[in-house]
Order: C-alpha cells, then structure tokens, then sequence
C-alpha cells in the first residue's frame, strides 16, 4: 500500500485574464480545504469521511458555485444538488433540487447510510433533510448581491451559463474587453467561470471515495440536472479508483466520464494518469471538462481539455500541489 493521497477542485474553464487577486483566493481556499483533508487523513479518517468533511468545507465558502455559493435559476432560486460514493462496496448517495440544505453533501451522505435509496430529489429530498435533523436555511441564504447580479446579466443576454461571474476587479459589465477567441458551453471564457466542487481520497487503508457539489447553470430551468449528482457521470468511486468531474454537464453525462476512468484502468489495464488522459481525449466528443482521480494505490491525477482547472493534490509522501493553469 502506497499511502493515501488527495485531490480537490473548484471547476474547469478559466479566463485567462482573471484577475491576480481572484487566482490568488481560490489558491488559498484550495491550500486550506487540502490541508484539511490532510490532517483528517493523518489522524486516520476514512476516505469517505474525509471527502464529505472537505467538500462540506467548500460548500460553506461562496468563492465557488456550491452551497453558499451556488448560482440561481431561471426564477432567482437555488437548486443545488450533490452525491457522494464510498468505492468499498459501491455505496452511494446524491441528491438534486436542495432550495433549503446548507451543505448538500451531507445530505448526500445521509441518503446513501440512512436510506434505503441512492437518489432523493427535490420535495422528497427537503423532507428527508428535516426528517433526518441536518441543518437548514431560508432560501434567501444563498441569494446573495453578487448572484442576484449575475442573474440579471445572464437575463439580459438571454443565455443559459455556468456562472456569470465576473470578478469585480478589472471587469466591469459595460466596460470595453478585448473579446477572447476561448469558448467554454458557447460563451466567451471572459464570462465563464468555474462550476462545481469535488474532492476524491484514498485513505491509509486502500479505500477510494469521491464526493461533488454544484449550485449548477446560472439561469438555468427550474428542474434542470446537471452531471454532478449522477453516479457514474460527474462522480464515481469503486475498489480501483475515485473521480470527480466538472465542466459541461451535458457533456460529461452522455459519456459517463467517472465511470470510464474506472473502466478503462480495470478492462484496458491502464494506470490512473493513462486512464484519465484517455478518458479526456476519447470520450468526451467536442465536450470541454475536466476532472480528479486517486487510485487505491496512492496515486493521484487530473486532466481537463480546457484553458484551466482550479485544483489541488496532495499525497503521503510529501508531495503537494495547488495549481490553475496546465
């Protein structure tokens, strides 16, 4: 046994001008959830507790599009929707249309050990939350200026988006910006930012797990699901390996993305990193995204086919890296 390892993200597709200040709180927020997840591993935390532990993190901080941070719909609502899979024994649990649950990843968790169900959405989901005692809040928690903001902007363009999120320093939405050849879903990477957080361990002991949360696309369809809360597409763990994608969710879901890591390393034989390069070259069609993977044996890797990923890794025996860009 190699020793545990991690990796967490907070979206693919980057503007390359993002600001310097903005790249900077995301590298913190990414070096602090880490060094989280680190400490709990060192004390001997199993790999699912850990990546329910470090992406409860994520959600409670609005930098990225998850929990407190998480985008609003079409009606000026949050849906946020999350899943969780523990690899020993491929247990799972996710949940979609969360208007009231603090940390969707916990409730994820909650229906995967409490129920008799892998999958709760919407009303039935928010009656579980209360049956089960988690914590909740008024809607209005998660409505925040900044995404009231972007609402309005993505109304006014009349598109669906990821995140309307323009980053307040250098970008102002009637300034003049020179317009980026980078696309990302249709768009202009100038308004893209990021979607989606995850995190994927293996733990001291061999054992894989992978957990994701999204708020989702800004503007988007009351009702809509995206690939984060689909076991197999935006997250999945088994005894080989755990992942978590992000980027275009219709995308990742018509090629089941998580899942083919797995495969592909079990009936091809590849190695973590070989498995996940493939994965992001063959299977995702014309389809931008990324995504996170551990191994049972302590390996860590990460790819994506867009112009960058935020994310980080650590492993047992010392290495550690937070990066944005290739």
């Amino acid at each position: 046994m190699a020793g545990w390892a991690i990796a967490v993200h907070g979206g693919a597709g980057v503007d390359p001008n993002l600001p310097a200040e903005r790249q900077e709180q995301a590298k913190q927020l990414l070096t602090s959830v880490l060094n989280l997840g680190i400490r709990a591993l060192k004390s001997s935390a199993s790999a699912i507790n850990v990546v329910e532990l470090v992406v409860r993190e994520l959600e409670s901080d609005p930098l990225f599009n998850s929990g407190r941070g998480s985008v609003l719909t079409e009606d000026g609502a949050v849906e946020m929707e999350a899943s969780i899979m523990d690899g020993s024994g491929r247990q799972c649990g996710a949940v979609s249309g969360l208007t009231t649950v603090k940390n969707p990843i916990s409730l994820a968790r909650l229906v995967m050990d409490k129920s008799p169900h892998s999958y709760l959405a919407f009303s039935g989901a928010e009656k579980f939350a209360k049956e089960m005692g988690v914590e909740m809040v008024d809607n209005e928690y998660f409505i925040t200026q900044d995404n009231v903001e972007m609402l309005k902007l993505a109304k006014e363009a009349n598109s669906i988006v990821f995140d309307y999120r323009i980053p307040k320093a250098g970008y102002e939405p009637c300034s003049t910006v020179v317009q980026s050849p980078i696309h990302m879903n249709g768009l202009p990477i100038h308004i893209y930012a990021p979607e989606t957080v995850g995190c994927v361990v293996v733990d001291s002991e061999g054992r894989c797990a992978a957990a994701t949360s999204t708020g989702g696309l800004l503007n988007k369809r009351t009702g809509r699901i995206g690939d984060s809360p689909l076991i197999g597409a935006g997250t999945y763990a088994c005894e080989l390996c755990a992942v978590s994608c992000t980027g275009e969710g219709e995308a990742i879901i018509r090629s089941t993305l998580a899942r083919e890591v797995g495969a592909v390393m079990e009936y091809k034989g590849l190695g973590l990193q070989e498995a996940v390069d493939f994965v992001i070259k063959e299977r995702l069609d014309e389809g931008k995204a990324g995504l996170i993977a551990v191994s049972k044996t302590g390996e860590v890797a990460y790819g994506f086919n867009c112009v960058g990923m935020f994310r980080g890794c650590a492993t047992q025996n010392g290495f550690m890296e937070v990066g944005i860009w290739d």
